[in-house]
């Protein structure tokens, strides 16, 4: 068997089509769920990209052990053991944190093509690389999928596990224009950032530049969609729909004025000596990311996991499979050891995740009893690499969620920052029961310190997550 996995950073669930959503275009995706198991309570593991792709690759939950830094190499990751057992193992990047800074996630693959261009936003260049833009194609995630549609001419007889990595709808939100005039309609280019912050909170940006922001993103999601779709017609051509497993998933998702008005994945808080982190409205293309004064170190406020970032989609195509939808708890350290058992290899036992096939092939099976969901563990005050390897402070220690079928608890090491929603009847998480339900906060605050405990969490971080203080 053959396994063809597909990551595209920063999609929300709720934004596909085959999960409900009646307005954003995303026939394709919807086309290759109508083939597939849809998992309904897929969670990340390690939050965010690059801990989201460490868990991907080892199968376990590594912001136990791991912030934002290179793989260990000590860990037994996916691709060297495909290919050690003779499988071309390929990957197909343009998120650009692979390679940077000796980050060695290139680990084990024959071949690694890194498209490059993201990192020149990170950098403030953005102009200099959507001054070589013509046509659609030219853009990162197109080039990423034509890429990855030229390997497979070349290799599509061969054992193959080909891993493609698409940094969008992740920021900046510059699809050609045409993508966003179906959500915002006579849209005039403007590429409006995120603030990382309360939109409310941030001089000179309005409800209405968050919704406008929403809409470029959405054409975002329907540019990958597009590119998604010529890669699985290229596969069908080519007859891979016989012995070729297709998984797409992304890494986490993203607040558009959600839970009193996040605009960002994350928060960031007071710099040290008192100054905020401000971010200069306008232009990606022309306009810096933040605005700091020389020598200031920004730093993190707290950032909860919600579901609209800790819910993530997945499915999973498998050739004599038949479509189905899961609705147990599945966890991002599964994949890894579902390709394996996909390609009928062996997973090895440090693996911490379970291989989702026998859920596949019976969606009436048990799910997980509860999945962790985590920023890599930090104490307050806490200097780390957590969003984007640069190193910033963590106000108020890292935050985890632990989820079960019914409930979620939001918990925080400060007293009374730990809330407690009812999923079953609250699934936008609006009204914190935790006061009226102290009970079941204990109980899930007991299975994040089992957690812990079994994945030896060093004894500094562990110690002051030991007590739910109400």
């Amino acid at each position: 068997m053959n396994v063809i996995w597909i990551i595209s950073d920063t999609f929300r669930q709720d934004h596909l089509g085959c999960y409900g959503n009646k307005t954003i275009h995303t026939p394709s995706l919807d086309a290759l769920a109508a083939k597939s198991v849809r998992f309904d309570r897929h969670y990340l593991a390690s939050f965010p990209t690059m801990p989201a792709r460490a868990d991907y690759l080892t199968g376990c939950h590594t912001a136990c052990f791991m912030t934002w830094e290179p793989l260990p190499r000590n860990r037994v990751t996916l691709a060297p053991i495909l290919k050690n057992k003779g499988v071309h193992t390929a990957a197909v990047v343009d998120t650009p944190f692979y390679l940077r800074s000796d980050m060695n996630y290139d680990r084990g693959f024959r071949t690694f093509i890194e498209i490059p261009g993201q990192e020149y936003w990170l950098r403030g260049l953005g102009d200099d690389i959507r001054r070589s833009w013509r046509f659609e194609s030219d853009r990162l995630a197109p080039q990423t999928f034509k890429k990855s549609m030229e390997w497979l001419e070349q290799h599509y007889k061969e054992d193959f596990f080909l891993y493609i990595d698409v940094w969008d709808p992740h920021e900046p939100w510059d699809a050609p224009n045409y993508y966003t005039e179906l959500y915002w309609p006579g849209y005039d280019g403007h590429n409006i950032g995120p603030v990382y912050n309360f939109w409310q909170e941030i001089p000179g940006i309005t409800e209405e530049m968050v919704k406008k922001a929403h809409a470029a993103y959405c054409g975002e999601i329907t540019m990958v969609d597009t590119w998604v779709g010529y890669l699985l017609r290229q596969v069908e051509n080519m007859g891979l729909m016989e012995n070729t497993a297709i998984i797409f998933t992304s890494d986490h998702g993203f607040y558009f004025g959600e839970h009193g008005g996040r605009f960002g994945k994350s928060t960031f808080g007071k710099m040290i000596g008192d100054r905020l982190p401000v971010q200069a409205p306008g232009s990606w293309t022309r306009l810096p990311l933040f605005e700091m004064p020389i020598g200031a170190l920004p730093a993190w406020a707290r950032s909860p996991l919600f579901e609209e970032v800790a819910l993530c989609p997945l499915l999973i195509y498998a050739p004599g499979i038949s479509p189905g939808v899961y609705k147990g708890l599945t966890s991002a350290t599964d994949l890894m050891p579902t390709v394996l058992d996909l390609m009928e290899l062996e997973v090895p036992a440090e693996v911490e995740g379970h291989s989702l096939l026998p859920m596949m092939q019976d969606t009436n099976l048990k799910g997980r009893d509860f999945v962790v969901i985590s920023h890599p563990f930090s104490n307050p005050m806490d200097i780390t690499r957590e969003v984007d390897g640069q190193e910033r402070v963590v106000l108020g220690g890292s935050d985890t969620t632990i989820n079960t079928d019914e409930w979620s608890l939001i918990y925080s090491v400060d007293e009374g920052e730990s809330w407690l929603y009812h999923l079953a009847s609250d699934p936008k998480q609006e009204k914190n029961v935790i006061n009226e339900h102290p009970e079941v906060a204990r109980d899930l605050h007991q299975l994040l310190v089992k957690f812990m405990r079994e994945n030896n969490l060093a004894p500094h971080l562990l110690e002051p997550r030991l007590e739910l203080r109400l």
